[in-house]
C-alpha cells in the first residue's frame, strides 16, 4: 500500500506543524524580552565570575536555535 504524497503548500499543515513552528520564534521573543526587561535576579548567574552562557538569555537563543529544524524544513519544502 502506498502512502498518500503530502501537500506542498501552508494548507496542508495541521496543527502540531503550526505548534512546532511556533516554538523557535517564541523563544527568540522570550530572550529579547529578558534582555531587555529582565532584571539580575532572573540571569541565573552564581557570582560575579559566572560564564556569559550561564543566563536565562543564552538558555533561550540556544532553545531557539535548536528548534529551527521545522523552519529549515518548511524553507527546503518551499525551494522546491
Amino acid at each position: 500500500m502506498e502512502a498518500a504524497p503530502r501537500p506542498t503548500g501552508l494548507s496542508g499543515f495541521g496543527l502540531a506543524d503550526w505548534l512546532c513552528l511556533a516554538a523557535a520564534p517564541t523563544f527568540a521573543i522570550m530572550a529579547l524580552l529578558t534582555a531587555a526587561y529582565g532584571g539580575p535576579d532572573t540571569m541565573c548567574m552564581s557570582g560575579p565570575g559566572a560564564s556569559m552562557l550561564s543566563g536565562m538569555v543564552p538558555m533561550y537563543l540556544l532553545m531557539a536555535a535548536f528548534h529551527l529544524a521545522p523552519w529549515l524544513r518548511l524553507a527546503a519544502r518551499r525551494g522546491r
